[in-house]
């Protein structure tokens, strides 16, 4: 039983990126053989490599701060905790006590000598603001002693504001943010002579897993921007050049949605469809073998095998049929084309030493079944047979036939002479090395008595 077929691809699909971005290179051409994980093209990651730097950074911080709870704090920050807050309530106490008459005393006696200096300058630059403008002296002259009278007057300002707040006392605000630091420092002294809870110890665990988790995650993206293969294959088209800005695949992965914001098309090894009338499928099997044949390699007959049926029928123009695929074997692989039309010879059984006639020389009379012979006087006669297997060319003659008659192709009317046929036994004569149609052996000898394998698979 023979079908017409196509070889396609059993797999054909668009390779992008996940993540969209700059093709950096391609390592593959047009018709290339990759292998299934095969590096096939490098998105650039540049601006990944960065956020990769960070997050181990990241990640060895909250390491270290893990490892920190779990030790515990030190006698050394211990002791500097408490010689802070040592001198945080020694600065509290001096704010509550106020200012000694001793301390005014010293500040006024700062504020005199500040204005002392201040008057010895002025009258110093006042003497060379004269100086200059006779040319006595330069003008880089007269400019430092400007800057000495002006840093002498600033120290006087200071010397005052000073004395002001002596003689004012301390302010109320000014004690209390004194309070709050000492208890501040207090609450965290404490906190260190107790050691780590255990929430905090668990807490900084959570925190070095999400780290670990936000690199890993970099860690993936960095590797999706290397474009492996699929699955073995051999690259059918090519889309996008190094440079190229490229897309995800949005729309499925099939070749038909193909835009060129797809890095490449990649096809696997090659099947053929082809569909079986309703009426015969039940005659194919999976596994069974099939002959191919292909115009581009004439006289050639390429082995296969079904390797799948379509449980669900297809209707077109009213014609009901199931897709049949067909494996093919090494040599048809190497030599059938993608897109080729052939044809397909379903080997539905194989009968050796049987005899047969052309099936178009088979027809029905008075609801019997037979074959027209030449009979006597050449005169068309109708013969009853048992028919068994057969194919589009040929069917088997169960009985009715000894082989030795001229079979009709055509059941002419009874008062015509004979139509052409041919005769079983001038084919077992005459040297032919065909032998006759269902396995009589080559140049003669009765039928049926061919050797194993004569007859063509039915």
């Amino acid at each position: 039983m023979s079908a017409n077929g196509t070889v396609e691809p059993k797999k054909l699909v668009n390779v992008s990126p996940k993540n969209a971005g700059i093709l950096r290179e391609l390592f593959i051409e047009e018709g290339d053989y990759v292998k299934k994980g095969q590096l096939i093209a490098k998105m650039d990651d540049s601006n990944l490599l960065g956020q990769l730097i960070e997050s181990e950074g990241k990640l060895a911080e909250a390491q270290a701060n893990l490892r920190k709870l779990i030790n515990g704090n030190r006698s050394q920050e211990i002791a500097q905790a408490e010689a802070k807050l040592e001198q945080l309530e020694a600065n509290l106490k001096k704010l509550i006590t106020g200012n000694r008459s001793q301390e005014i005393a010293q500040a006024q006696a700062r504020l005199i000598n500040a204005q002392a200096t201040f008057e010895q300058a002025e009258d110093e630059f006042k003497r060379d603001e004269i100086l200059f403008k006779e040319g006595a002296i330069s003008q880089l002259t007269l400019n430092e002693q400007r800057a000495i009278r002006d840093s002498a007057k600033a120290e006087v300002t200071e010397a005052e504001e000073e004395l002001s707040l002596m003689n004012e006392g301390t302010r109320q605000e000014d004690i209390e943010e004194a309070r709050a630091e000492v208890k501040a420092q207090t609450e965290a002294l404490s906190l260190l002579e107790e050691g780590t809870r255990e929430e905090e110890i668990a807490q900084a665990r959570a925190e070095v897993q999400s780290t670990k988790g936000s690199l890993q995650t970099i860690k993936t993206e960095i590797e999706d921007t290397m474009i492996r293969a699929p699955f073995n294959g051999i690259i059918s088209s090519k889309y996008a050049d190094p440079g190229a800005f490229v897309t995800p695949m949005t729309s499925g992965s099939a070749v038909s949605s193909a835009t060129s914001t797809s890095i490449l098309s990649l096809a696997s090894e090659n099947e053929i469809l082809t569909n079986v009338s309703e009426n015969n499928i039940a005659k194919i099997k999976v596994g069974q073998a099939v002959g191919i044949e292909a115009d581009a390699f004439p006289g050639i007959i390429f082995e296969g095998k079904v390797s799948q049926i379509a449980p669900q029928a297809t209707v077109q123009q009213n014609v009901t049929s199931f897709e049949v695929k067909v494996d093919l074997s090494q040599e048809a692989q190497q030599q059938l084309r993608s897109g080729m039309n052939v044809s397909v010879e379903f080997y539905i059984d194989e009968l050796n030493n049987v005899l047969t006639v052309p099936t178009i020389a088979v027809t029905r009379k008075d609801n019997t079944t037979g074959v027209f012979i030449v009979g006597l006087d050449h005169a068309p006669e109708f013969l009853p047979i048992v028919i068994g297997a057969s194919s589009d060319s040929l069917t088997e003659v169960k009985s009715g036939l000894d082989g030795s008659e001229h079979i009709l192709t055509e059941a002419p009317p009874s008062d015509a002479p004979p139509k052409a046929g041919f005769s079983l036994r001038d084919l077992f004569r005459g040297g032919s090395n065909q032998g006759p149609p269902g396995g009589g052996p080559p140049g003669g000898g009765p039928p049926g008595s061919g050797p194993p394998g004569g007859g063509p698979p039915q």
